[in-house]
């Protein structure tokens, strides 16, 4: 399995749409980039779904405005799904994809790694 993920030693670009990346990291850390998106993904991942109120309130700090961007890019990239109801007002829910959810072991061991520092600093 480790051979999967080892970079070839020449250089060779990695593509997603028009945009090149210079490897496999590079790409993965282009769709999580951000201050939220990582924050976002860990707080959908513990709950089934969440509606957009309760979101900011599991966010915290997020501006309404920044919430909406991140969610839209995490939306076009495949990573979140955004289900809306037609009723009056309008209920809107966010998921995570299959791909999305592929990123929470990753996060999940970022947040041990929180803990570990915190407790070794």
């Amino acid at each position: 399995m480790e051979e999967n993920f080892k970079e070839k030693s020449e250089r060779q670009d990695y593509t997603s749409g028009d945009t090149f990346f210079s490897c496999h990291v590079e790409r993965a850390a282009n769709l999580i980039n951000g201050k939220w998106k990582i924050l976002i993904l860990f707080k959908l991942s513990i709950h089934e779904f969440l509606r957009y109120s309760s979101l900011k309130k599991e966010v915290g700090s997020i501006s309404e405005k920044m919430l909406i961007q991140q969610l839209k890019e995490l939306e076009k990239d495949g990573l979140v799904i955004k289900k809306i109801y037609p009723v009056s007002p309008p209920k809107v829910e966010y998921y995570l994809t299959e791909r999305g959810k592929g990123i929470i072991p990753v996060i999940t061991e970022l947040r041990n790694w929180g803990c570990f520092l915190k407790h070794n600093v």
